[in-house]
């Protein structure tokens, strides 16, 4: 079992302990086991089969969760997951999924009207039973049946973290595989779109490698739909489909180019190959009259050959990118080694597995600068939010840890809360006395595209903001956008020196690479952050950075890829608009 895997099952056991009623600081304990799990960078299995007593390492890991830990890793099961189905119908938590359904809500609706699954809770929806439970109205029966047509429009796709998660413990088994030269991933996965159908992996191997027999035999693999001498066919256990094909080395890189896609991509590169007399597919490009091969080897021959310089995959959508590359005009793409710092994350003080100097110690690893720690203030009671007072007492903290850091500053930092008629959760006079005011909608996400818009741009005027984190609050597959008119928040973060996060979150990736190319077009600068809640999250920057890769993102765009001094300038700078 993946890491991935491992957390779901303490996901599960959470929210079924949460639906049973049971004490709450069970419930967080497996909550943040999960949390914990589904951002570290090791593979539990590795460090149980090197020595299980490493588990003892990872915080929020007690002895109860270390044995369970073990014995799903040596067993494939964890006995009180199984007890909990047992107790509880297995599609409960198929309910949570839909956007809205807390647990405490699944409990109202299985215990009153016996509702097992999304069925059972859209045909009760219809027939208009719901509006008879305590608080549940008309409107609430139509907020639900819209988000279960949401949540089907999703099924079958994995968010690219979960897919990333599956795909790279393969494509390291295939590359162990004797006689393979060249293991790469293809299609959207490559491209990082922030949700994925099935991976492609294409490989090239000696004559002779066992690659699809040693393939169809991963331990992961459920199905196996087809396997073939050049292609085979599998389904894992978490139901991903994986396509892997092996190639002459010869055609690698045209394989690479046209299994990447994306089709409107492919589309125009054949027109163009077509108009120059050739003809590109997954063997190379040829000479339309002569059938003589001119490229094929590399993807930069592929390109080359059709009068082009290497496109990134993240641009391939057939959106400007081929005429920007005709022009000699493709952006030149941030890179994960360009951010200097992490502008939003939180601490034990709040929602957060880590204390301070916790995070501010994995951040100097990491090579940063800074970071900016960022807690949620107090409208948020469930995530232990700060009120003044506590803010003030954090400021001081800060500044006695970084009196004695060196060459690394932590800035003072909160994410205030943006209530409904625009205002910030804090008083202005303890908001003025921090480095950072990142402002978020978290609440009240039904008004129109008209109110919400104004709602955040009546923070925006206030001039005690610095950025807006995560837009549109998107939970990817989960809870779609609230509405809001972007074109003219961008107008008005243009006005009042306003930066839009890009929040990194693998479950966020908020805003989208529509929206941020919209920004970039605008001049509206962005910042790359993480919401990390323990410090391996810091780690999801790069889901953040190809995000911004495929906006058309460059270093000059994002505020954190600026050093120390210029990014307090700029702070100072945006704050006086």
């Amino acid at each position: 079992m993946e890491n991935a895997d491992i957390a779901k099952i303490f996901e599960d056991i959470a929210d079924l302990l949460e639906i049973k009623n049971e004490n709450p600081f069970r419930v967080r304990s497996y909550r943040n086991a999960a949390l914990i799990i589904s951002g570290l960078p090791e593979s539990l299995r590795s460090i149980v089969e090197r020595n299980e007593q490493e588990l003892k390492n990872i915080p929020k890991v007690g002895k109860s969760i270390h044995e369970k830990i073990v014995e799903i890793i040596k067993t494939g099961k964890c006995k009180f997951h199984d007890e909990l189905f047992k107790e509880l119908p297995p599609g409960l938590l198929d309910l949570l999924e839909v956007s809205g359904i807390g647990p405490k809500k699944v409990q109202l609706l299985y215990d009153k009207l016996g509702i097992e699954s999304v069925e059972e809770l859209e045909k009760a929806a219809k027939e208009g039973r719901l509006r008879e439970l305590p608080h549940m109205g008309e409107k609430t029966e139509e907020k639900i049946l819209k988000a279960i047509q949401e949540l089907k429009s999703h099924k079958g796709r994995f968010r690219i973290s979960l897919a990333i998660s599956y795909a790279e413990p393969l494509i390291e088994y295939l590359k162990k595989i004797p006689g393979v030269t060249e293991v790469e991933p293809a299609g959207s996965l490559r491209r990082w779109k922030d949700t994925i159908g099935d991976v492609d992996i294409l490989v090239t191997c000696k004559k002779g490698a066992s690659v699809m027999d040693k393939f169809v035999k991963y331990p992961e693999v459920k199905d196996v739909l087809s396997k073939g001498e050049t292609k085979s066919t599998v389904i894992l256990k978490c139901n991903l489909q994986v396509d892997v094909r092996a190639l002459e080395g010869k055609s690698f890189g045209a394989a690479l180019q046209y299994f990447t896609g994306s089709k409107a991509h492919n589309i125009a590169i054949r027109d163009r190959a077509k108009k120059m007399g050739l003809k590109v597919s997954e063997y190379g490009v040829f000479d339309e009259k002569t059938d003589k091969r001119l490229a094929g080897k590399t993807e930069e021959d592929v390109y080359k050959a059709v009068g082009l310089p290497f496109i990134p995959p993240e641009l391939r959508e057939n959106l400007g990118e081929i005429e920007a590359a005709e022009k000699g005009k493709l952006p030149k793409l941030i890179e994960i080694q360009d951010i200097k710092g992490d502008l939003h994350m939180h601490t034990t003080e709040s929602d957060g597995g880590h204390t301070i100097e916790e995070m501010a110690a994995y951040a100097m690893q990491k090579g940063y600068e800074y970071i900016a720690i960022t807690e949620h203030s107090k409208a948020l009671g469930i995530t232990h939010g700060l009120d003044e007072a506590r803010v003030l007492k954090q400021i001081d903290r800060i500044d006695e840890i970084n009196r004695r850091l060196k060459n690394f500053r932590i800035l003072k930092g909160i994410e205030v809360d943006i209530k409904a008629d625009g205002s910030l959760d804090l008083d202005a006079d303890v908001l003025k006395q921090l480095d950072l005011v990142v402002a978020a909608v978290h609440s009240k996400f039904n008004m129109t595209a008209e109110e919400m818009t104004e709602r955040i741009e009546s923070a925006m005027s206030t001039g005690l903001v610095h950025i807006i984190a995560h837009p549109t609050a998107r939970i990817i597959a989960v809870r779609e956008p609230y509405p809001v008119d972007m074109p003219k928040l961008m107008q008005a973060a243009k006005k009042y020196g306003i930066i839009m996060e890009l929040n990194s979150y693998p479950e966020r990736l908020d805003l989208s690479d529509t929206y941020l190319r919209l920004a970039k077009d605008m001049g509206v600068m962005a910042a790359i952050s993480t919401d990390s809640h323990n410090r391996q999250h810091m780690d999801f920057i790069r889901f953040g950075i190809h995000t911004a890769r495929r906006g058309w993102l460059e270093k000059k765009d994002v505020l954190n890829t600026r050093p120390l001094k210029e990014v307090l300038r700029i702070l100072k700078k945006e704050a006086q608009h």
